[in-house]
């Protein structure tokens, strides 16, 4: 991480006002697909990280049981309450979090989602924090984010290098992979754009028939 956490909350307590009004058209359409591969059903439990404003968990919360957004910003948590409000959303919940210690209350998580928060992380955190939510056992986690397709081009980055921390598209799929989680979609939206989607292993599959 290229900034300590609190240096990033700071930072993006400022831009909560606006921070829907800045947003690129590739995060929309990450965030975009992000909520159609999430997709959960009326008793689902969809834990958001990195929630920001909210724009992911309040179009979850409609469909799903109940929607818990986690930030490390109040500024953001603050601006999802409002906007959670203004729409009569009773099922979301929002309150401090990260990706290692998403704080969560006594409830199984069914489907994890985030948009454009884990880059943040150096690799080696992004590491920890797929553990952390494979930890929790939700039978989905959708990630969008900045992520690398190929060799970034140094001239037009799309994402900022003194703050930013963008890992490749392999480096994911094998943290994922490496706890039980198997990627049945990879949607590429720019070639330093992308959404994940990865889905629980189930136990005692052996790719034998179950023999």
């Amino acid at each position: 991480m290229k900034r300590t956490l609190e240096e990033h909350a700071a930072r993006f307590d400022e831009q909560a006002d606006s921070y829907d009004d800045g947003n690129s058209s590739e995060y929309r359409a990450c965030a975009n697909l992000v909520i159609e591969h999430a997709d959960p059903d009326d008793g689902d439990t969809v834990l958001d990280l990195g929630t920001g404003t909210g724009a992911i968990a309040l179009a979850l919360a409609p469909a799903a049981g109940r929607v818990i957004g986690r930030d490390i910003s109040e500024g953001m948590r603050e601006r999802a309450r409002q906007k959670a409000a203004d729409r009569g959303l009773e099922n979301t919940e929002f309150g401090e979090g990260r990706f290692r210690e998403p704080n969560l209350p006594d409830a199984d998580v069914d489907v994890v989602v985030s948009n454009f928060a884990l880059h943040h992380l150096s690799d080696a955190e992004k590491r920890e924090a797929i553990e952390t939510i494979a930890g929790l056992d939700p039978a989905r986690f959708v990630l969008g984010d900045v992520m690398f397709f190929g060799a970034p081009d140094p001239d037009e980055p799309f994402y900022s290098p003194e703050v930013d921390d963008p890992a490749t598209v392999g480096t994911l799929v094998d943290a994922f992979t490496d706890v039980g989680f198997a990627l049945t979609a990879v949607e590429r939206v720019h070639d330093q754009v992308g959404v994940l989607v990865a889905e629980r292993v189930p136990t005692g599959t052996t790719g034998e028939g179950g023999q």
